[in-house]
């Protein structure tokens, strides 16, 4: 099996994240919850994963089933929380259930107490105000926040390093009038025109992400042009000018590696500010379609309902331990990459050899 060879640097960038302990741990973490979060239609669904009904399989987690297959009378999809269609089952077979037996949009019609009801032995972190599982709409809403970001976040970095890098290594009026641009684009206020563009359209995920990415790339653009600005004097790229090697030849294999040390540290950054911003505009009302599994518009029953601090301390921590996670990976990937940790790493093997601090003597 061909194994995955690293540069010497890329191995002591490695070994730096990896010595901070907070960054690896929170990125293990992370990568623990978001994974969860993949499989939430096996753990949270108001369907059974497996059933077994008059000796024959079904899958109701792929496959929609009528209400008479199981003894009803409609032809309209089951309901498997059905009292009547429960016992069905029960006498001609079994189900088998995920851990949280309600999906992210389930009302509980058989609940004992008024919504918002707390949390106990059926609802794990009790119900928000319309009788739906709070911890189900957790799970699928981290994964929304988190697929929304990186979507995003990818987006953001490829406009950021396209219109950056042109203007670094053309520089002149090119870089002129880029900087002019960006100055005038980055003044609009996003807000109001998601307010003033909301009154027109209905709002969904891929709505906001258009307008999102029309602005979130802005940030990157001076770190990205600043490193084309230094790299396009370098001696290696003038060399490959008198080569005659094509401008988006040296931009792509010269220029573009070195630019992209500084940007990386800003991935996670440009993460959690994505997902705070999903989570601001739902929170007033402006994100996502109503009935979607949203952290923002949790937060805003946590303020509507004071009376059940459930709400808002599910919000609360959810929010706080995503955020925490991604602000300490963000620091171990700066750390990684600055040059200065580098140079006084641990070695990323036990042959590797350690590098000293020296005094200015060079003792």
């Amino acid at each position: 099996m061909p194994r995955l060879s690293l540069s010497p640097i890329a191995r002591r960038r490695l070994a730096v994240f990896r010595h901070n302990r907070r960054a690896w741990v929170s990125l293990w973490l992370f990568l623990v919850l978001f994974g969860i979060s993949l499989l939430a239609e096996l753990i949270a669904n108001d369907k059974p994963l497996v059933m077994r009904y008059d000796g024959q399989w079904y899958a109701p987690l792929l496959v929609d089933y009528p209400d008479m297959e199981f003894g009803g009378f409609l032809p309209t999809r089951a309901d498997y929380h059905d009292p009547f269609t429960q016992q069905q089952i029960a006498e001609h077979g079994w189900a088998l259930w995920p851990v949280i037996p309600f999906s992210y949009q389930t009302l509980d019609m058989q609940m004992r107490r008024p919504s918002p009801s707390p949390p106990d032995s059926r609802h794990w972190l009790g119900t928000d105000d319309q009788g739906r599982d709070v911890l189900a709409r957790v799970i699928y809403g981290f994964r929304l926040s988190v697929f929304f970001a990186l979507v995003l976040t990818a987006g953001s970095l490829l406009l950021g390093v396209v219109f950056g890098g042109i203007q670094g290594y053309f520089g002149g009026k090119t870089d002129l009038i880029g900087q002019r641009l960006t100055e005038i684009w980055s003044g609009l206020p996003v807000l109001f025109l998601l307010i003033i563009l909301a009154s027109f359209v209905q709002p969904n995920l891929w709505w906001l992400l258009g307008i999102m990415l029309l602005f979130s790339w802005l940030g990157l653009v001076d770190v990205v042009r600043a490193e084309f600005l230094r790299a396009r004097n370098l001696e290696y790229v003038r060399a490959a000018k008198a080569m005659g090697l094509p401008s988006r030849l040296i931009m792509w294999r010269h220029v573009l590696p070195n630019a992209m040390v500084a940007t990386l540290t800003f991935i996670p950054f440009l993460f959690t500010g994505a997902i705070t911003t999903l989570t601001a505009l739902d929170f007033l009302g402006f994100g996502l379609p109503p009935g979607s599994p949203s952290l923002g518009e949790l937060v805003a029953q946590g303020k509507n309902n004071l009376q059940a601090p459930w709400l808002g301390i599910t919000a609360f921590v959810s929010l706080s331990v995503m955020l925490s996670l991604l602000v300490f990976i963000g620091e171990g990937l700066r750390d990684a990459f600055d040059p200065r940790h580098i140079q006084f790493a641990p070695s990323a093997s036990p042959t590797a050899p350690t590098a000293t601090r020296m005094t200015p003597n060079g003792q």
